[in-house]
């Protein structure tokens, strides 16, 4: 069978930085003429050169190419996105809020896949073409939750891939849902999740085992929501580290939030930090505005793979967001005051699997030829600019085709 193939052409690509005394005061970029070839990048010559008239042709108008963002913490069977206005009722605490969500959770299950669809359609007008998704597997909906974003992610599969935390988001020990949880990761899930083994289920080695029991039989990764603060969740951390190491599942496993690690003192934060990067355990963080995070430039420093996330999205835990992660890069770039042009940059990486397109040293990484086609096309000169100001992004590619936007 013949390769589809056609000529991207005028595609804004960065291309080094400028510097001043040494110090990184601005971004070059040069336009460039990109042949793709079966969904990836074959060729990539300057926009100066004339391109083989045999192949088709599509104008990117100078657009930046900016790495396909990732989605990697959010929760779609959660949102209330397409209902009517809902604020949100406060609680006293997080069980207050599961016996608060578990009375909803039987009305919500009715419309799951559709508005889980009205939110990848977000995700993917943002510019994301991989997503990783929570699903609540619990007594009071067993799977229907997992069945229905499933079915809203495969009509998705044309746009991005994705992944499938089974999350007993009301406890794995203390609703007793080990079996449902098993059952899940036969039914499709693709992850395995955990919620706060002391503040939920009130057993931290038992509830970390069980955990590392179902991952361990289903041959699955782990990414466990940990809300538990301080030296409590630092001791949490380092029982799970244990058991990682126990299980050889060295890079196979993910804490979200981990908000310990930002309320512990440094020097035991980087004990943590220093397990992590030898383990291979990734943070990921939402970067919210309402208390401490993980300490990031600790983390990479370190080595520790960290990415970010929506989280809930306008439900019952918070009225807020906008399904857009890259305003997450930008809440993170603001608390950690990165506002010159190589940490702007660079904070790219949190929401694109570590790849931006000029590494420190001002030397182009991405794209280049054999990469998968896929792409955000950005109203901005550079990443920095795009980061800091939010950039309005006109088309997504994914594998070579436009799947949200276009050109003209």
């Amino acid at each position: 069978m013949k390769p589809i193939a056609y000529w991207l052409t005028n595609v804004r690509l960065e291309s080094g930085y400028r510097l001043e005394n040494g110090i990184v005061t601005g971004t070059e970029s040069e336009t460039c003429h990109l042949l793709i070839e079966d969904g990836k990048i074959a060729r990539i010559v300057s926009a100066a050169h004339a391109v083989e008239t045999d192949f088709p042709k599509l104008d990117a108008k100078d657009y930046l190419a900016l790495p396909p963002f990732k989605e990697m913490h959010n929760h779609l069977d959660k949102t209330y996105l397409g209902g009517p206005w809902k604020s949100c009722k406060p609680v006293k605490n997080l069980i207050e809020r599961l016996e608060l969500e578990a009375k909803e959770l039987p009305i919500l299950v009715k419309t799951i896949n559709e508005r889980a669809e009205l939110l990848l359609t977000l995700f993917v007008k943002s510019g994301v073409t991989h997503v990783r998704t929570h699903v609540n597997i619990d007594p009071y909906i067993g799977l229907k939750n997992l069945e229905s974003v499933r079915q809203a992610l495969e009509h998705f599969e044309d746009k991005l891939t994705y992944e499938i935390v089974a999350f007993p988001q009301h406890g794995l020990l203390r609703d007793q849902v080990a079996g449902l949880m098993r059952e899940a990761m036969r039914e499709g899930a693709t992850l395995v999740g955990g919620l706060d083994p002391a503040g939920v289920d009130g057993r931290i080695e038992a509830s970390l085992d069980q955990m590392m029991d179902i991952a361990v039989e289903s041959g699955a990764d782990i990414d466990m929501h940990l809300h538990d603060p301080g030296h409590l969740g630092w001791y949490t951390m380092k029982k799970l580290s244990e058991l990682t190491r126990e299980a050889s599942w060295q890079g196979r496993v993910a804490v979200s939030h981990a908000f310990a690690l930002g309320e512990v003192p440094h020097e035991r934060a980087d004990e943590m930090a220093h397990i992590f990067a030898e383990l291979g355990i990734s943070v990921m963080s939402t970067a919210p505005i309402n208390r401490l995070i993980p300490p990031v430039p600790l983390l990479r420093e370190r080595g520790v793979p960290v990415a970010l996330g929506c989280d809930g999205f306008y439900d019952s835990w918070a009225p807020f967001g906008n399904g857009d992660v890259l305003e997450k890069a930008r809440h993170l770039s603001e608390r950690y005051r990165w506002v010159d042009e190589l940490s702007l940059s660079q904070s790219l990486g949190f929401i694109t699997g570590g790849i931006t397109p000029l590494n420190t040293e001002g030397q182009r990484v991405w794209p280049k030829v054999g990469d998968e086609a896929s792409m955000v096309f950005a109203e901005a000169s550079c990443s920095a600019e795009a980061v800091a100001r939010r950039a309005n992004r006109p088309a997504v590619m994914y594998k070579g085709k436009l799947v949200s936007g276009t050109f003209v």
